[in-house]
């Protein structure tokens, strides 16, 4: 059987992304390696000083040989503009010589696939971490309908949201904002969805995607390969299961 093996750079504090990538995929034989890049606060402060250590985390991730390569964060590579995941993309790219995705892109990405034109956003993030997730998705074409946050600073703390958090937070959007929209997002790579994606979907019904099950979902399109899945994780999979 092939074996297939995934890079990601995730940020220091992130708990999230190894747990559930891991767990995701019964079979092929999927292996996820990761480097780690220090954030301390989830702030745009927080996110300029880790993106220095981009290239020693891709260049760590290169000795294994891996399949693929994924930055993890989802603000980490939207913050400078619409173009940001491009620049990480290829930055990745041309040192490890390694197909790469970033999770921002993603999330674009995604979004297209299941035509969702308006988006309705949940967040654990501050208001400038917000406002830089609307603009980006407002530059890709995207109206945001609304967009909510939890007001977290400490990624930790995030990483230790249980999924019913994430699931409460989604259907208190919905059940604020109506059903005026095309398709759920709940961001951030470190706030655990995988289990709770598929209710989702079934409460509101609508397609519902995740940043990490964007950033999967990227990486196994990226790479042409069917997959049985752990969970159900929503329309997004429908055609690579």
């Amino acid at each position: 059987m092939t074996w297939i093996k995934v890079g990601v750079i995730i940020p220091s504090s992130n708990t999230t992304v190894e747990r559930e990538f891991n767990r995701a995929i019964k079979e092929p034989e999927v292996t996820i390696h990761s480097s780690r890049i220090t954030l301390r606060e989830v702030t745009l402060k927080g996110l300029e000083e880790m993106e220095r250590e981009t290239e020693r985390a891709a260049m760590e991730l290169s000795t294994i040989n891996p399949d693929i390569i994924a930055y993890a964060c989802t603000t980490g590579s939207l913050f400078k503009g619409p173009n940001h995941h491009v620049e990480i993309k290829g930055r990745i790219e041309q040192l490890t010589k390694v197909k790469a995705v970033a999770t921002a892109g993603a999330v674009i990405d995604a979004l297209k696939k299941l035509n969702a034109n308006k988006v309705l956003v949940v967040t654990p993030y501050i208001d400038e971490l917000n406002n830089k997730e609307r603009e980006f998705l407002e530059a890709h074409g995207f109206k945001v309908v609304n967009i909510r946050g939890l007001g977290i600073v400490d990624n930790t703390v995030i990483g230790s949201l249980d999924p019913r958090t994430a699931y409460e937070s989604a259907l208190n959007a919905y059940n604020q904002f109506g059903s005026d929209f095309d398709a759920l997002f709940i961001s951030c790579t470190n706030w655990r969805t995988f289990e709770v994606i598929g209710a989702i979907e079934r409460r509101i019904g609508k397609p519902v995607i995740s940043s990490n099950t964007a950033t999967l979902w990227s990486v196994l399109k990226e790479l042409d390969i069917r997959v049985k899945l752990n969970y159900d994780l929503g329309m997004l999979f429908s055609d690579i299961q």
